[in-house]
């Protein structure tokens, strides 16, 4: 199949659509794919874009070059004081701002978003990569919730992200430290899913086994536990009832239980709806 380009930014970021997988990456290698003002502007254009794709099953997101994301480009966006107002203006009934929709916003898409680290994954590349829904990195790629080195704090969905992966006490250390830890550390302390000498390859062959599922039931699943891991009982249990009802009777839950009563994988689904 042919691949599919997403007309973004391509200074910025690049976005593929092969095989209803979309990689998109940051694409600013000369400076460790930095978070410039364009550079905002483009992931936020990437995600509101892939979100409106119903034909895309996964996405797997990484950065071009020797690094993840080396986080904020601090010369770049205090040079202007503007800047900083544009990042932290949260227009109308929005519930983020500009600095935290590249990491919210991918927890609003309704498929599955696979974070690819290496090289550097620091500051608010870090919570860019937290705002997956897994982190596929190699055992020596860095992290670090670096903003306390430059007098800020991680106010880029790190508040909602860190909370559902670790204790308190050890996120209060990372972001008051500033220092940096590798990969393998990051898995233990629950920060990483999987650690892999090739992530981008084992990203992809998880994102073949996400397709063999009905499209509807992945998106509801993501929802629900979105919504639910940090819920009341009450909430929970509302919200599981809620979605099941609406998967229930529709045509890819039909087929779901049609090629599991068969014993086989599942070929085609209808578009998720």
């Amino acid at each position: 199949m042919t691949p599919k380009k997403t007309q973004t930014n391509p200074d910025r970021i690049s976005v593929e659509v092969k095989n209803q997988i979309a990689f998109v990456k940051l694409n600013r290698a000369d400076k460790l794919n930095a978070l410039d003002m364009q550079m905002f502007e483009a992931i936020v254009k990437a995600t509101k874009q892939l979100k409106k794709n119903k034909e895309i099953r996964a996405i797997i997101l990484s950065g071009d070059g020797a690094a993840f994301c080396s986080g904020l480009d601090v010369k770049s966006m205090f040079k202007n004081p503007l800047v900083a107002v544009k990042l932290l203006v949260k227009p109308g009934t929005k519930v983020s701002n500009l600095a935290q929709d590249v990491s919210y916003l991918w927890r609003d898409i309704p498929v599955p978003v696979i974070a690819v680290t290496h090289g550097k994954c620091w500051g608010g590349g870090f919570q860019i990569a937290l705002g997956a829904d897994f982190r596929y990195t190699t055992p020596d790629c860095e992290f670090s919730i670096m903003e306390s080195r430059w007098g800020l704090i991680p106010d880029m969905g790190g508040t909602i992200t860190l909370r559902e992966l670790a204790n308190i006490d050890i996120i209060k250390e990372l972001a008051m430290t500033a220092r940096i830890f590798n990969g393998e550390e990051a898995k233990q302390l629950g920060l990483v899913t999987h650690v892999y000498d090739d992530p981008m390859d084992e990203a992809i062959k998880f994102a073949e086994q996400i397709k063999q599922r009905s499209p509807d039931a992945i998106a509801s699943t993501k929802l629900l536990f979105n919504k639910t891991w940090l819920s009341t009982i009450k909430q929970a249990l509302n919200w599981e009832t809620k979605l099941q009802r609406k998967l229930i009777g529709r045509y890819n839950q039909r087929a779901a239980i049609s090629q599991g009563t068969k014993g086989q994988t599942a070929k085609k689904f209808k578009q998720r709806t």
